[in-house]
């Protein structure tokens, strides 16, 4: 083999050593991330000052879904309309070292909701006080008319949970598909939308259903890529079987409203809470 045939030969190798090492450590680097986001999350979720949220768990999945979503102690995230703030409490600690939560609440606008407004004071008041609510940023969302409920492509993830049904009723089509737009706005490229949602049987239909509280998968995800995202996972992490969607106060017929009071609560209880569909978009 000639001098040069030799050089040629040695700098493959190391071509081919070099390429095997990268990979190896880009390979590892995403297992600690991984191990990372989980690490957070089990910390969070093990906080006895969480109280009685916890309760919930066995029917929301909190660790398994963000996991599904892709959340890591570094990700800015806003989530859509918190309520109360149930998942304020396990995304807030586990990102406000290296991350940020943006809370994106219900509006309070002259002439708007007396609820909304009861609800953000409360949600505000919280944010003051309590240790897992602390260092949370708080904004409002509204699906027509507040959009700007953080600076265009300046975050990594937007969350829904258990709220599109919310804009449907209220504006049905037209306000769901202005709520994609502004989500898909505030994303940076490659960022995530999760949306997590009570699911209708595609055998229903949704108008004649428009106030049951449930949605069509097929309708959430028509509506998502119409905004421009694009569909790349869907789990089963927050189904149940036993839930049909046809109940006498729609979905508040299920735990944890209970609308009926004690008629028929026994059968409810067991049913638990709703089917639901989460899903996984990218702009």
């Amino acid at each position: 083999m000639n001098v040069v045939s030799k050089i040629k030969k040695n700098i493959k190798v190391a071509s081919i050593s070099s390429a095997v090492l990268l990979g190896t450590v880009t390979l590892l680097s995403a297992c600690s991330a991984g191990n990372d986001a989980a690490s957070a999350i089990d910390t969070v979720l093990a906080d006895k000052a969480r109280g009685e949220s916890a309760v919930r768990d066995q029917y929301r999945h909190p660790k398994q879904t963000l996991e599904f979503f892709g959340l890591t102690p570094e990700t800015s995230v806003v989530e859509i309309w918190p309520g109360g703030g149930w998942y304020t409490k396990v995304i807030n600690p586990a990102v406000k070292e290296k991350g940020k939560y943006i809370a994106a609440h219900f509006p309070t606008f002259e002439g708007g909701s007396a609820f909304y407004e009861r609800s953000f004071n409360s949600f505000k008041e919280k944010v003051a006080t309590d240790p897992l609510y602390q260092g949370a940023e708080i904004s409002q969302f509204h699906p027509t008319k507040l959009l700007d409920f953080a600076p265009e492509n300046s975050v990594d993830m937007v969350l829904t949970f258990r709220n599109v049904h919310n804009w449907y009723i209220g504006g049905e089509d037209a306000a769901v598909e202005s709520a994609f737009a502004g989500f898909y706005k505030a994303l940076k490229k490659g960022g995530v939308l999760g949306v997590v949602e009570h699911r209708m049987p595609e055998s229903l239909d949704q108008v004649e259903n428009k106030r049951s509280g449930y949605m069509k998968q097929s309708y959430v995800i028509a509506a998502a890529e119409k905004a421009g995202f694009k569909l790349v996972a869907t789990s089963e992490i927050n189904a149940n079987a036993k839930d049909t969607a046809q109940h006498p106060k729609g979905v508040w017929t299920l735990p944890p409203s209970l609308r009926l009071g004690d008629e028929d609560k026994a059968k409810y209880v067991a049913i638990g809470e709703s089917d639901r569909m989460t899903l996984k978009f990218v702009k």
